[in-house]
């Protein structure tokens, strides 16, 4: 403490106690708040060091003394925080008021300190003060101070929060209008709080968050979504750079966090909610952006068309990530039922309806104006403005009982608005024919599609015909990207699927789709054929969708008719002959062939993480400069078009060994168990020795070298054990590089090939050099 304090202290008769966590102390930092009640650069930093450690006093207090909680309650201490932040002089100590309650927030444990602070409405009415956010500090503060408050909300906590008698929220209002603010940080912490509201179970808060807010504020973050779709795909359409990826990783990461975010919405299962959310996100994004964007603009549409269009490869990413992270019935079923079932009449009648319902093709009221008729009537003559003589009692009682009269008027002629405008209810886009009683009838009898019945469903047939790889395989891989996620998302009934002899989830695969089936063979053929440009994610994805449609992994049961198994047939031979192409040119081949098998065993692919790779939204790229991985890109170079050609036969034979329920016996071909380690004892009987000498630098020792089919052993005798011997050097005979002695020709010089040595063995019948190269 400076001596100017001190005698500041000493002129108003107070010292501040020793021991800076007590009740005393308190006291004292509570007097000097009384004593300086305007903020002036004269006073502001000695006011903040006394906000900070009232804070520490607390939380102290919290845990030891519950005195301290009662006293500060007592004595009204946070009209004093009020009455700061409405100076003029006030922003500096805004943030220091903010740290202090928000630090204070996150460190109480004690529910009834807890419920203390929460009593006499002053929190919710340092919410409601009028911050200037245009400063960013004070808006981070101020968002984290919320943030913090929400995840204090349960049963109890939230009646400090929600005013039933006066239909007042003011911690949820204040919160939803930061959803879409320019940082990353706020928009996540209001994300955290509605979530944290939301599961609050309590039924007259969820109604008025139906009544007042749901629509605006789903709708308003829809469009929110829509419009960040509309810059994504624009830098998928304009940049074309695969080492310039970073702002695509960032569009491509908050699209995935707001996806999650509509499925924690989702998860919680208040049904009222979730509703709304899935009227807007099926009627403002999914029908009139995703599923518009799967065809051409005039192919089937009889009316003017005002919707914006995405590229196809945007389109199939988006709807295979909603539907790999989506998990809420009511939206996936409506969405499948729309991809597999609709006709190209019910298509034009869907187009029909978006023309009749333009508004949902216009941006919604901004979230602040709806939020703001709430407001109005507090903006004249709002007693918030204003400063309170803090040490005038009947001043203080007189502040907050109008505060509470004028709040309680305004908020119940709004809900009074509000439910006459709630009663409107926008019709869906789209509405689904799939009652129980046919979902039944459709189980009992699945219909088989040919080619002509797919063309008359275009969003269908637009999925089978993106299998087809003319260019690349861009398409096709987000294509069964879709497929796949589609047939595995849990939410979606087996029926609706097997409308279209989708089979995945079915007990019966007979019936399973000819016509997707038949494409997916193309792309397994096309796989082996010389320089394809098929690369192993899309030949993988491929070969994991042809299993779903006719392999029962639990049975152990395969569908497949003779004419497909003949194509697959086909396939696994074109794939072999490919690879024996390389046997004579590639000296590592064998290496490589073991190296390739393992890593199919260790790192099976998962479509969810190949999703996430931004990498495959650009054109495949063949270099390996641009760090994509080798799996997800076409080969540069022979080594890797060998590699390619080994993965290729992997996965294609490996589909025939099971589709024809074979077990596989074959690979690897070296297996660990069956090999030999240094100072593992052999039986030698029977077996064909040769005697060497090994010479090393400093000795020469007597060996003898083991014919092994699999390995390159050399051993010495077990002096314990007759007929048997000690193994003192293995390797695989796959290693091993052998050359004639031009000198002599009883002599063999034997290089051994390891990852980082290699070792050159000389071996003469009679002695055998070894010596590093």
């Amino acid at each position: 403490m400076n001596i100017l304090t001190k005698a500041r202290n000493t002129l108003f008769g107070a010292t501040q106690p020793k021991n800076p966590h007590s009740l005393d102390n308190l006291k004292y930092l509570c007097g000097i708040l009384q004593r300086n009640t305007t903020v002036s650069d004269a006073n502001r930093d000695l006011l903040t060091e006394t906000l900070r450690s009232i804070s520490e006093i607390l939380i102290w207090g919290d845990q030891h003394d519950s005195s301290v909680f009662d006293y500060f309650l007592e004595r009204g201490m946070l009209i004093y925080f009020l009455n700061y932040m409405r100076q003029k002089n006030g922003r500096y100590i805004c943030v220091q008021i903010l740290q202090t309650l928000n630090i204070l927030f996150e460190n109480i444990r004690n529910e009834t300190s807890l419920y203390y602070l929460l009593s006499n409405n002053h929190v919710n009415n340092i919410i409601l003060h009028k911050f200037d956010f245009s400063d960013e500090e004070i808006t981070a503060y101020y968002i984290s101070f919320l943030k913090t408050l929400s995840l204090k909300l349960n049963k109890h906590s939230i009646n400090f929060f929600y005013n039933e008698k006066n239909n007042d929220f003011p911690l949820y209002v204040e919160a939803i209008k930061f959803f879409n603010h320019p940082e990353t940080m706020v928009r996540i912490a209001v994300r955290t709080l509605t979530l944290n509201v939301y599961k609050v179970p309590d039924p007259t808060m969820h109604r008025f968050i139906l009544d007042c807010t749901a629509t605006e504020y789903f709708s308003n973050f829809v469009w929110f979504i829509r419009n960040h779709i509309l810059d994504f795909d624009s830098l998928i359409r304009n940049n074309r750079d695969i080492n310039n990826r970073g702002q695509l990783i960032s569009s491509l990461e908050e699209y995935l966090d707001h996806i999650h975010y509509l499925q924690d919405i989702f998860l919680l299962n208040v049904d009222s909610l979730n509703n709304v959310l899935k009227d807007q996100l099926m009627n403002r994004l999914l029908i009139p952006v995703y599923m518009f964007s799967l065809i051409k603009r005039d192919k089937f549409s009889r009316v003017k068309d005002p919707r914006i269009m995405l590229e196809q490869l945007s389109t199939l990413f988006l709807l295979a990530e909603i539907f790999l992270v989506i998990h809420y019935r009511p939206v996936v079923e409506e969405l499948t039922d729309i991809i597999l079932s609709a006709d190209i009449e019910t298509v034009e009648a869907i187009q029909h309806r978006y023309g009749e319902q333009i508004s949902y093709s216009l941006p919604p009221t901004a979230l602040e104006v709806c939020l703001a008729k709430y407001e109005q009537n507090e903006e004249s003559d709002n007693p918030n403005d204003s400063v309170v003589d803090i040490n005038d009692e009947n001043e203080r009682r007189r502040y907050e009982g109008e505060h509470s009269r004028r709040r309680s008027i305004s908020l119940l002629a709004a809900k009074n608005r509000q439910n006459i405008e709630s009663n409107i209810k926008p019709a869906s886009l789209y509405i689904s024919n799939w009652t129980d009683d046919e979902k039944c009838r459709r189980s009992q009898n699945p219909m088989r599609l040919n080619d002509n019945q797919i063309a008359n469903r275009p969003y269908f047939d637009t999925l089978i015909k993106a299998l087809e790889c003319t260019e690349n395989d861009q398409l096709c891989f987000y294509a069964l990207s879709v497929l796949l996620t589609m047939t595995t998302n849990p939410c979606i009934d087996s029926v609706i699927l097997e409308s279209v002899c989708l089979t995945v989830k079915s007990s019966e695969k007979s019936f399973y789709n000819i016509v997707l089936v038949d494409k997916l063979c193309d792309i397994l053929q096309l796989a082996t054929i010389q320089d394809s440009n098929i690369r192993i994610v899309t030949l993988s994805l491929t070969i994991s969708l042809l299993k779903k449609l006719v392999y029962d992994e639990e049975k152990k049961t395969s569908y497949i008719s003779d004419h497909d198994m003949s194509r697959i047939d086909k396939a696994r031979k074109q794939a072999t002959e490919d690879l024996r192409r390389y046997y004579p040119h590639q000296e590592l081949l064998l290496d490589m062939f073991e190296d390739e098998y393992r890593q199919t065993q260790l790192n099976p692919m998962r479509l969810e993480y190949l999703l996430k790779d931004s990498c495959m939204l650009f054109p495949p790229t063949t270099t390996p400069l641009s760090g994509v991985e080798f799996i997800k890109r076409l080969p540069s170079g022979d080594i890797e078009r060998a590699r390619r050609s080994i993965r290729v036969f992997f996965l294609i034979r490996s589909l025939f060994l099971e589709l024809n329920l074979i077990i596989e016996t074959e690979l690897p071909l070296t297996k660990p168990e069956n090999l030999f380690k240094p100072n593992d004892k052999l039986d030698l009987n029977n077996s064909d020795l040769i005697a060497c000498t090994v010479h090393l630098t400093d000795r020469k020792d007597r060996r003898f070298l083991v014919i092994d089919q699999m390995q390159f052993i050399l051993i010495e005798p077990d002096i314990k054990k007759v007929g048997w011997g000690i193994v003192k050097f293995c390797d695989l005979m796959q290693d091993v590089e052998v050359a004639n002695d031009k000198e002599d020709s009883r002599s063999l010089h034997i290089t051994i090939h390891k990852p980082v040595v290699k070792e050159l063995v000389k071996l003469n019948y009679q002695k055998l050099h070894l010596y590093s190269k």
